[in-house]
This record gives C-alpha cells, sequence and structure tokens, in this order.
C-alpha cells in the first residue's frame, strides 16, 4: 500500500542485531471503497488470535503490482506477529495485522511508471515482508500476505516456475532465498564439507538441495524416519538426531567440518563441530545471552543470514525459480488448508514435528 500518512515514529529492533529507526503507518479507507478478506489478528496471543477480517483493498501505485493471492505459506517468521515478539513496530498501527511472507497467485494490477516484464494473468510468486525496510533504515508496517490481494514492488515478483501450483510455488520464496542467501554467504568451494542441522526441515531441506547441487559434501542429521527424505535431498552421510549431533560428526570427521549450518536451532555448542577456521551460520530465530561470538582461539567465522538482504533482488528469486523449474529445489507441502483455519495451522506448526510447509487458500 503506498502513500500512507506516518503515524508516529520509534526505534526499534528488525531482524537480528540490526537497529532501525521504524515508521509505523495508518492504512486508509480504500478511495473506491472495496474491502477484502483477510486473516489477522486485533491482539496478540496464541493461534486463537488469529481471525478472518475485512481490510481496505489496497491498489497498485508506480513501480508496483498487486497480486491476486491464492494461496500463502505458513511460516515460523509468521508467529512473531501473531505473539507480540514484534509489538513494537505496530506501536501506533490500529489493528488487524496481518501475518503472511510466502505468497503465489496471479497478477490483476500493474501500477502506473511500472518497469516490469510481467502481465496481468500471469502466475507469480513473491516473499512479502511485512516491515519493509528501507534505504535510509527506516521500516513500515505494510501488512503480510494473509489476505486475497497484496501489493508489492515490481522487483520482488516473480513468474512462478512453470508447471507448479499456487499452492507449491508459496512455498519457496522466503525459505528458499534464506537459503540461497546463506549459501552464497558461505562461499564454498565444490568438496567442501557442510553439517546441516534439521536438514528434514523446510530451510534445512533447501541447504542440503543447493549444496548438493554445488558439489559439496552434506553431512545431515536426521531422526529414523526422516532418513530417506534426507538422503532422497541429497544429503551424502547421516547423522543421528540429538543432544549427541556433535560426537557424530567429530567421530567422523576429527578434525571438524568446513561449515555447520543451523537452521534448527540448536545453538552455539555446534561451534564444536566446525574445524578451525570453519564457518558457522545461524539464523535469526537462535538468540543465545551474549550472542554468537566468533571463536577466536579457532578462527571461527560466524554468519547471520537476514532474508531483508534479498528483498527486491528478482535476480535471486528468479534463481530461486530456475532452481525449483529444473528440480534441483523441491516444493514440501504439509498440508492444503483454506484461510479460515489459520489458527489450526499456527497451532500445529507450533506442535513441532511438520515437514513442509502448512499452505493457507484465498
Amino acid at each position: 500500500m503506498s502513500d500512507l500518512p506516518v503515524l508516529r515514529t520509534l526505534e526499534g529492533r528488525y531482524g537480528s542485531g540490526t537497529r532501525y529507526v521504524t515508521e509505523t503507518t495508518r492504512i486508509e479507507p480504500d478511495r473506491r471503497g472495496k474491502i477484502m478478506k483477510a486473516v489477522g489478528l486485533r491482539e496478540f496471543g496464541g493461534p486463537e488470535v488469529l481471525r478472518v477480517v475485512d481490510v481496505p483493498e489496497p491498489h497498485a501505485g508506480p513501480g508496483q503490482v498487486r497480486i491476486r493471492v491464492r494461496a500463502a505459506a505458513v511460516n515460523p517468521a509468521d508467529v512473531l506477529i501473531r505473539n507480540g515478539t514484534q509489538e513494537w513496530a505496530l506501536a501506533g498501527v490500529p489493528a488487524p495485522y496481518l501475518p503472511g511472507m510466502d505468497i503465489a497467485g496471479v497478477v490483476d494490477e500493474i501500477g502506473p511508471d511500472t518497469d516490469t516484464s510481467l502481465e496481468t494473468g500471469d502466475p507469480v510468486m513473491a516473499m512479502l515482508l511485512p516491515f519493509l525496510p528501507a534505504d535510509d533504515g527506516s521500516v513500515a508496517y505494510r501488512g503480510g500476505g494473509y489476505a486475497q490481494y497484496a501489493v508489492l514492488p515490481a522487483t520482488s515478483v516473480v513468474r512462478a516456475p512453470d508447471g507448479l501450483g499456487h499452492e507449491a510455488a508459496a512455498t519457496l520464496p522466503m525459505n528458499g532465498l534464506t537459503a540461497l542467501l546463506a549459501f552464497d554467504q558461505l562461499a564454498l568451494p565444490p568438496g567442501s564439507t557442510l553439517a546441516v542441522i534439521g536438514a528434514a526441515g523446510a530451510l534445512g531441506g533447501y541447504l542440503v538441495q543447493l549444496a548438493a547441487h554445488a558439489g559439496l559434501t552434506v553431512i545431515a542429521d536426521a531422526a529414523p524416519a526422516d532418513e530417506q527424505l534426507v538422503r532422497e535431498l541429497g544429503a551424502t552421510e547421516i547423522v543421528p538426531r540429538g543432544p549427541d549431533v556433535v560426537d557424530s560428526i567429530r567421530a567422523r570427521y576429527p578434525g571438524g567440518v568446513d561449515a555447520v549450518a543451523d537452521p534448527a536451532l540448536v545453538g552455539s555448542q555446534l561451534l564444536d563441530a566446525v574445524r578451525d577456521g570453519g564457518t558457522f551460520v545461524r539464523f535469526r530465530q537462535a538468540e543465545e545471552p551474549g550472542g554468537y561470538p566468533a571463536d577466536s582461539a579457532r578462527g571461527i567465522k560466524v554468519l547471520s543470514p537476514f532474508v531483508p538482504e534479498y528483498d527486491g533482488r528478482t535476480d535471486k528469486l528468479d534463481e530461486i525459480r530456475r532452481l525449483a523449474g529444473s528440480g534441483v529445489l523441491t516444493s514440501r507441502i504439509a498440508e492444503v488448508l483454506p484461510a479460515d483455519q489459520a489458527s489450526d495451522a499456527h497451532r500445529r506448526l507450533e506442535a513441532g514435528g511438520v515437514r513442509g510447509r502448512f499452505v493457507l487458500t484465498f
């Protein structure tokens, strides 16, 4: 939504270790008098606070496209809006608040002066950041993707992979871009050893697939029920999932592996599996007191991929499209649910053990 008046300015945290001055905004009623159905919350809390709500229908402005959303994936990041973790960024913004970072659907409006190859009717996918960082460091709340319509910069939208339905396409953008950013930052040469902890999950699975495609030796943890899945994703070696995972890795690689990625949010004890001078990749939700200082005695580098860095990177999102279209990345759907069952999707996500993503349809 564009041209929204600023209500107030405050300072806060957006993501891991990054500080912004946050501009929160008020959504005015649509001048055309139309409303749309969305899923949002009026108070923070458990999954039960999610409700179907009526909100103003947005329209594409200059440089933007509007997507008629057909599917929205449910991600752990959506929980941070719902449970109040990101309440600081919503101060002064009237409810309801809409979660949702992954959407797929069709283009139905293209704003004036928009430079894009997209056309109305094109099936597309996009990562939508409910909190939009600007070049000057400010952040504006623009709402998430749990809605019938979403407006985004054209640079944040690409065509969906050929042959992939809306539900499958909706699971790709945010997790795919996060995995690609982590992999780009690692910059490991072929033959390097990478341990992925949480390999059966959505993000972990994409990391395994990217690494295998690049010719890395992938050591992945897995419970017995997930071993076949993780091997099919491309893992070279499997170690048992659980508290002894570091010992299991060290038993096979006494000097440690070149890098460890931790989408399972196990924590800094995984540093012990990394070789001297290697790399550890932590993800935003993995917060520990004191942070993750690099082990200066052993020269371990710690990376913290922050997916908004790839927001608006059409080239990177299009790379995800190409990799999915060629079968390198595979979409994984846990279950497709109607939008009015969003609370059930959140409840089951937080219970754990989900393989793939729940997808809401609109």
